[in-house]
């Protein structure tokens, strides 16, 4: 019992580092941009580099796991990011950098998977709810990374050095969680178990084609997409169709972010007390109402109120897929994470540039609408689909 809280604990820790440590990079895009002297399309092809690395590394990471345990491929993941942050903002030439964001990229994707699946083992341990506290306080982290960023520029040091700062934290802390992280011989025997098989039964089995898992990752790369519109989009939205002064634009996302971040952190009792699918279901409901009024409200604070009800609603979803995923019959839950994992950041990827394109040919607030109406599709197929020995 002892060993059980010392890991969660572990976990908690990693979530909230990794939350902040990642979401420290996009503060730094703008000296990026200024330092190299690129136009918009430059920088956007620069940045496709770090979604490719993450994207390709994601669904190794289940093997990585399988042979090597989630605290090793946490570690090194952690060194990987560590260590290519600071060099991206010491470096100047284009291709350089691009090439340093393909492995600061791998790191966050592995490490993603890493510690969501080592989250779901813990809670199958546990038998009891902490995945969406600990995407919670990886929210959280994800809030505090540009002020700290902000902060340490503000006192005088270079991005460089900024991130340098950062990156050793994030090693530093890492290393201390490494011996209360699970072991891999742990992890193997909480892995059969949940499947109700052995693990070597369990790798004949399992096929990428799995049903279930296929299923999951759809609703992911929905859900991803979701969060990633918000992210996207919702500055120029306001800007461009609500008249908000450019400097107040970003009001939105903070609103939704917020929102997303608290209902995290209270999630999972409210999945304890209503079950993932009601809280899949319902809270894809609200955050359709959500996009509704963010579309069609014809007042800032309407608007505003919107995009919280938004975060509220899609909060926990992912966290109850990742659940779901660490308990589907038959599947190690690391491969199973690992590829749900990718169809999600796959669809974050892709958000953009489907949104773009509806936007492009009719309007962005139809874009949004036909993204709140996808967020609908969630809770409306998870309530036809049922999935055994998922919930």
């Amino acid at each position: 019992m002892n060993n059980l809280k010392h890991a969660k604990n572990a976990t908690k820790i990693i979530f909230l580092v990794c939350g902040l440590a990642i979401s420290s990079w996009a503060p730094m895009v703008p000296f990026v941009k200024d330092k190299l002297r690129i136009n918009d399309g430059s920088l956007g092809l620069l940045l496709l580099f770090l979604g490719t690395g993450a994207i390709i590394t994601m669904p190794l990471t289940g093997w990585l796991i399988h042979k090597t345990g989630t605290r090793i491929v946490i570690t090194v993941s952690a060194i990987v990011i560590a260590v290519s942050f600071p060099i991206v903002l010491w470096l100047n030439n284009w291709f350089e950098i691009a090439g340093m964001l393909f492995i600061f990229g791998s790191g966050v994707g592995s490490i993603d998977i890493a510690m969501n699946t080592h989250g779901a083992h813990v809670q199958n341990m546990a038998d009891k709810h902490i995945m969406s506290s600990l995407h919670g306080l990886f929210s959280v982290g994800g809030l505090c990374g540009p002020i700290v960023v902000g902060v340490l520029i503000k006192a005088g040091l270079s991005p460089a050095i900024t991130a340098g700062v950062i990156s050793v934290s994030l090693l530093a802390i890492t290393l201390t969680q490494f011996s209360s992280l699970m072991d891999q011989n742990t992890e193997h025997e909480i892995s059969a178990k949940s499947i109700n098989l052995t693990e070597t039964e369990g790798n004949k089995k399992f096929s990428l084609l799995n049903g279930a898992v296929l299923f999951l990752g759809a609703m992911c790369f929905i859900a991803f997409l979701s969060e990633g519109a918000v992210l996207d989009w919702s500055a120029v939205f306001l800007r461009d169709n609500k008249g908000v002064d450019k400097a107040m634009a970003g009001i939105g996302y903070a609103s939704f972010s917020i929102a997303m971040a608290t209902m995290r952190l209270f999630g999972d009792k409210i999945v304890s007390k209503t079950g993932g699918k009601h809280v899949v279901i319902y809270g894809s409901i609200i955050a359709f109402a959500g996009f509704i009024l963010v579309v069609f409200a014809p007042w800032l604070f309407a608007v505003l109120i919107g995009f919280v009800l938004i975060g509220v609603g899609a909060a926990n979803i992912v966290p109850v897929f990742f659940t779901a995923a660490g308990r589907i019959k038959n599947v190690p839950s690391s491969k199973a994470v690992s590829v749900i994992g990718t169809m999600g950041y796959a669809g974050q990827l892709a958000g953009p540039a489907i949104l773009g394109f509806i936007a492009h040919h009719f309007s962005l607030p139809t874009a949004l609408f036909v993204t709140g109406l996808l967020l609908l599709s969630i809770g409306v197929t998870y309530q036809v689909k049922s999935i055994r020995n998922v919930q």
